[in-house]
């Protein structure tokens, strides 16, 4: 995922920024507990096809990003 990219996107339900996680190729989000799918280097940012994130996730994620 480009880094110049990455700045400018914004999740579409909370509108803040994202985190991507280069292991699962997930845009997350944790302030909407969603993790939107990257697909050949694409981002998905269509609400439908964003997977809830556990607390645990949303937790772990938030400790990465601070």
């Amino acid at each position: 995922m480009e880094p110049k990219l990455l700045e400018i996107l914004v999740c579409p339900v909370s509108k803040t920024k994202l985190y991507f996680d280069k292991s699962t190729q997930e845009l997350i989000s944790t302030a909407a507990n969603l993790a939107f799918p990257v697909r050949d280097g694409i981002p998905i940012l269509l609400e439908d096809e964003a997977r809830q994130l556990t607390a645990e996730e949303t937790e772990t994620y938030r400790k990465k990003k601070a």
